[in-house]
């Protein structure tokens, strides 16, 4: 598993070594991304094997060898990085994923390889519930070269035969993701803050609509789409059936913090430049094909997030 270190990898590395998979996950553990090895603290984690590499290192190959399934999560994920940044975001993003492809080829060709994606490189919506056939505009670097690494995991299913499957994902929130500053989504700041007695502080009305996801629900999307052979080959957005405005989710936040409050302000131009508005997606082809459904309420999974950065907060400031 690349990635394994960061929010999704460890929530995932964790239930698969539950369940008595071998887990070996790489990381390149970037200061600004999202690893953490307290994330594999516990008995669970005990067991998964841990190889600090970038993609495109030789480390990684040899960590991939012989490997069953892959699950690709690795990236950068920060949409104001990648506009500050694009050369980096381009080598992570894309370069590397290259480089892991053709590792693969090699060493793991028979591997069923799932890349986790970001419904970031639709850009603005031209129309809602937007599924897999919606244009693809990405309105920020981000979007672009996670885009160009889907289109190089079908090229690499089509001419060299790799098993691989796209899950484009929506806002994830959840136990173990990185609290401790703006570079990892909305949801972690709107938490941090809630939990520090903060204000939250929300760009124009509020109204935006959104579809967050439990990160227990993309877990059992993942092992779906590893274990479903009809997913060879095929792309899926992946999002909750539940679309939230910006104020209702930073109330709820609030509610289940027992802190912070909530403000409004007026749009900063970078964020401004990159915004998307409204946006919420159709799973109904993840349903179908890899009989999935999220099964967690916004209301209920920050409940149970709150809890854990409570017994854990050190971990995550």
């Amino acid at each position: 598993m690349t990635g394994g270190l960061g929010f999704i990898g460890s929530n995932l590395a964790l239930a698969l070594a539950r369940a008595g998979a071998s887990v070996t996950v790489v990381d390149a553990c970037y200061p600004r991304h999202g690893a953490n090895p307290a994330n594999l603290d516990g008995p669970d984690g005990a067991g998964i094997r841990r190889v600090t590499a970038d993609c495109a290192d030789p480390a990684a190959r040899t960590a991939l060898e012989g490997a069953e399934v892959v699950f690709n999560l690795a990236g950068q994920v920060s949409h104001i990085d990648s506009m500050t940044d694009p050369a980096f975001d381009l080598d992570v993003n894309t370069r590397s994923q290259v480089a892991l492809l053709e590792a693969l080829r090699w060493v793991a060709p028979e591997a069923m390889v799932v890349f986790t994606s970001t419904r970031q490189l639709f850009g603005r919506p031209q129309y809602l519930p937007v599924d897999e056939e919606h244009p693809v505009r990405p309105v920020d670097v981000n979007g672009i070269t996670k885009h160009a690494a889907e289109q190089f995991h079908r090229l690499y299913h089509e001419v060299h035969g790799l098993r691989t499957t796209v899950v484009r994902l929506t806002n994830v929130f959840g136990p173990r993701q990185r609290l401790r500053d703006d570079f990892q989504g909305f949801l972690p700041i709107f938490i941090r803050r809630a939990l520090l007695g903060q204000p939250i502080s929300l760009f124009g009305d509020g109204a935006q609509e959104r579809d967050c996801l439990y990160v227990d629900d993309v877990v059992d999307c993942l092992v779906r789409a590893a274990s479903t052979e009809e997913a060879v080959g095929e792309i899926f957005n992946v999002g909750n059936d539940e679309h939230l405005s910006l104020r209702v989710i930073a109330d709820l936040i609030v509610g289940a913090a027992g802190s912070g409050s909530v403000e409004m302000v007026p749009w900063p131009p970078d964020r401004d430049a990159i915004d998307i508005g409204s946006y919420f997606g159709d799973s109904s082809k993840a349903k179908r094909m890899l009989g999935w459904t999220p099964r967690t309420t916004f209301a209920e999974g920050i409940e149970r997030t709150v809890a854990f950065y409570r017994a854990h907060l050190d971990r995550y400031l």
